[in-house]
């Protein structure tokens, strides 16, 4: 396997982090202005975050229903783990299962060692084993990528900022700039709403931008583009056959899914994701590329 190191990738992972370590840095100085006890709300944050960053393979798993599954379970899924992480030079990530009719995949952990890499029910009844490879190695180029850590990490700011808009309210015992009690909350609130929307987009910038690269790196650890063509094609055709009360309870997972569950075209417009047709496309021209060598 002949793997280039994605710079184009390399330098969004960096600039998104930088940006949103501004827009962090932004939020802390608004909270400070029209709450109290700021020390408790950075220590909450500092909590939370350190919870996210270790044990985010853990509770990506949990938040699917997924389970790690032993090699006498899943035979067949555990050698095409094995063999794609070793022509892809990674240690073998744990595997995981989750019980679902939704067809979909993804990887998650904070580094290579520590990387799992969960597929549902759905999937593999889906797709033959030459396509599940696809879906598999694309999974693994996510890891070796190393933008599964930088998405967990951005997703956190997002987060904290949505549980403010959300829960704000709560904070009732901040002051206004006269020292007088009863903060004006809903300007904490409304902030936290502007990072949410901007942290957001700036992960949805980097989601798209990875999904290629990931794409890329499948096709690369494989040789079979067209496998992992075919695959998006029918797992996105299979969204169409899932209940959406299935569709909703898993649609938190969306940035890290290997297609995201999405409906209607606002849905389309803020996926995070680029159009199945688009990565097929670019499937079918590296296919092209590999048959002229």
């Amino acid at each position: 396997m002949q793997w280039k190191t994605d710079w184009g990738l390399r330098g969004r992972m960096v600039l998104t982090m930088f940006l949103l370590f501004v827009l962090y840095i932004v939020f802390i100085g608004l909270l400070s202005l029209y709450f109290t006890r700021l020390s408790s709300i950075v220590l909450i944050m500092g909590l939370f975050m350190g919870a996210q960053f270790f044990f985010s393979d853990k509770l990506a798993l949990y938040s699917m229903g997924a389970r790690e599954v032993d090699p006498d379970e899943y035979p067949e899924l555990h050698r095409a783990v094995e063999r794609l992480s070793q022509q892809a030079d990674l240690p073998k990530p744990k595997v995981a299962v989750a019980d679902s009719r939704v067809p979909n995949a993804f990887a998650t952990g904070r580094s290579k060692k520590s990387a799992a890499v969960c597929v549902t029910t759905g999937i593999m009844n889906t797709l033959d084993q030459e396509e599940l490879e696809g879906v598999i190695a694309h999974e693994l180029a996510h890891v070796k990528n190393r933008d599964v850590m930088v998405m967990t990490i951005a997703s956190f700011l997002s987060t904290i900022a949505f549980l403010i808009v959300r829960w704000g309210w709560l904070f009732a015992g901040g002051r206004d700039r006269g020292g007088q009690q009863g903060a004006p909350v809903i300007v904490a609130i409304l902030a936290s709403l502007v990072v949410w929307i901007v942290s957001f987009l700036l992960i949805r910038a980097l989601s798209r931008y990875r999904e290629y690269a990931a794409d890329r790196g499948a096709a690369v650890i494989t040789g079979k583009p067209s496998a992992l063509a075919t695959a998006l094609m029918k797992i996105d055709s299979g969204m169409e056959n899932v209940p959406k009360d299935d569709l909703r309870s898993e649609a938190e997972m969306n940035a890290f899914f290997i297609i995201p569950i999405r409906s209607g075209w606002l849905g389309r417009l803020f996926s995070t994701h680029p159009s199945t047709e688009k990565r097929i496309d670019r499937l079918r021209d590296l296919e092209r590329e590999l048959e002229g060598r």
